[in-house]
């Protein structure tokens, strides 16, 4: 595993999460990272910078690459393993003190399993595809909530298989459900200090999979994710994009009443 490497210094951040490769036994991809592509572009295109922890040099260069003239110097793509408790709190310490905070956070962690009925998984199945990526997404949580800026938000994104049992597939129902939780959870407790979403995905539009019809896109992911962090009169909540009218009131809601195309 590659060791973590600094963060350049910068006057202003926000936070993306690259997705996490999940690969336990007879796995099939899900988002592979393009859903957090939609989310970085959109944030540079506001402004924002932007840093992007990935777990290796060769996909930060492939990232790089993708996003083209995209990719200015607000980019920082680090390589480093933040999907620890350890290694979430040394991003976050070094967010602090080399680019003066922490303003916005969007956590697109995950991947997909499949294959086995509940009584059928062992225990590999069980830490790579419920605990691994549970546990990631409470370390960067645990380390980044506190060092938010005042009025800073922090947005997790899950699958509509939350709240949607998914056969053979369960420990990934489980999984979207605990986090779906933990943003709840978020909410009570911050008490309006800062705010928490969630952003409820069906099948997603990207650059990999054209998708069909009515999928929301990855960057219209990423202009609600913008929107919402951007805007404080918006208060924490899940907001749904697995159909057309909740796609269409989540864009209305940050002002974005047409589908991006």
């Amino acid at each position: 595993m590659a060791e973590p490497t600094a963060i350049p210094r910068s006057s202003h951040v926000r936070l993306a999460h690259s997705s996490r490769s999940l690969r336990p036994p007879r796995p099939r991809p899900r988002r592979d990272g393009a859903v957090g592509e939609g989310v970085v572009r959109r944030y540079l295109d506001a402004g924002a910078d932007v840093v992007v922890p990935t777990r290796s040099q060769e996909r930060a260069d492939e990232f790089r690459a993708l996003l083209g003239p995209a990719a200015t110097e607000r980019l920082h793509l680090v390589v480093h393993d933040y999907t620890s408790f350890a290694g979430a709190d040394d991003l976050a310490v070094q967010m602090v003190a080399n680019l003066g905070g922490i303003d916005d956070v969007v956590a697109p962690i995950g991947g997909w399993w499949a294959g086995r009925r509940l009584w059928e998984i062992d225990e590999s199945d069980w830490s790579t595809a419920f605990v691994g990526l549970a546990t990631a997404h409470m370390a960067v949580a645990r380390a980044v909530i506190p060092r938010l800026t005042p009025g800073g938000s922090y947005a997790v994104v899950v699958g509509a298989s939350a709240s949607w049992p998914v056969p053979t597939s369960g420990l990934v129902s489980m999984e979207q459900a605990a986090v779906l939780m933990m943003q709840q959870v978020l909410v009570a407790e911050l008490e309006g200090a800062n705010r928490a979403f969630a952003l409820v995905l069906g099948p997603v539009s990207t650059r990999v999979v054209a998708g069909e019809p009515g999928w929301v896109t990855a960057d219209q992911v990423g202009l609600v994710a913008v929107g919402v962090s951007a805007d404080a009169s918006i208060d924490g909540r899940s907001i749904r994009m697995s159909e057309p009218t909740e796609i269409a009131d989540a864009l209305a809601l940050v002002g974005a009443a047409e589908p991006a195309s």
